[in-house]
């Protein structure tokens, strides 16, 4: 019985993968949005009933390996040895990632995870929907911290900036990979980053950027860094992103844009 087992989940795992490797290469060929999940269903010789049985939408077959991973901080937080905060969980967790050049932290350069995130950059409706998994990820952290007797509204402020501090992290590293750096190149600079970003979540930023004052900590430039590259991506990004919204009509995004929502 359990090899039948073993074998049943053998073979579903290779289905996954099959299906996301065929629609990642013709989406790669001809374009997200040019691409049909029938025609996926048709090049993987399945029917179209299982394609969604394994993808419950078009954009999971893109981002749907982020699902699986939407409790990992949950999951490390909660688990954390008494007297850690949950802070340096999360941080040391990210660098010991780092060091494995996990696709988690976006240092990696694997063919399959490239494409994930070229697909990412070229259509940002995708980057609106990955955004689904990244606040399930917060809320996920933010319940543990309730769970341990923490008030609601500072769990959720700790989740929501521990998360977005790694999103950038990550973001800054998968760019670098598509523009041709090598995680072994590149991983100095980002664990000198990536301490450099939880420092400041430790420290705190109140004391930071009076007028007419640099950043002096984080010499960036020493370590590879373009501001003004960052800054350009940054700004295209967000317009990106604001495009998106501005087509999407989710109840999601209505409900986060609903300014009645916080009284609720």
């Amino acid at each position: 019985m359990e090899q039948r087992a073993g074998l049943r989940e053998r073979k579903k795992n290779a289905t996954w993968g099959l299906l996301r490797a065929t629609a990642l290469e013709m989406f790669s060929e001809r374009g997200y949005e040019n691409v049909s999940v029938a025609e996926i269903a048709a090049a993987a010789e399945v029917s179209k009933a299982t394609v969604f049985n394994y993808f419950p939408t078009k954009e999971d077959l893109v981002i749907g390996g982020m699902k699986a991973h939407t409790g990992d901080p949950a999951e490390t937080v909660r688990t954390r040895p008494v007297g850690q905060t949950p802070h340096a969980a999360l941080r040391d967790r990210f660098l010991g990632l780092l060091e494995h050049h996990a696709p988690q932290t976006g240092l990696n350069d694997n063919p399959f995870f490239l494409k994930v995130q070229r697909l990412l950059h070229d259509n940002p409706a995708l980057v609106v929907s990955s955004m689904n998994y990244r606040r399930q990820s917060a809320v996920l952290l933010a319940a543990v911290l309730v769970e341990e007797g923490n008030a609601p509204l500072t769990s959720n402020l700790v989740s929501s900036q521990l998360l977005h501090t790694q999103q950038i992290l990550i973001e800054v590293n998968a760019r670098s990979m598509l523009e041709g750096a090598t995680p072994g190149e590149f991983y100095h600079r980002a664990v000198t980053g990536a301490k450099h970003a939880f420092g400041l979540l430790e420290n705190g930023i109140g004391d930071l950027m009076r007028r007419g004052e640099n950043d002096v900590a984080f010499a960036g430039e020493a370590l590879g860094f373009s501001y003004e590259r960052e800054v350009a991506c940054a700004r295209e990004q967000v317009e990106q992103v604001e495009r998106a919204l501005g087509d999407t009509r989710d109840d999601l995004f209505e409900g986060l844009t609903d300014p009645d929502r916080l009284s609720r």
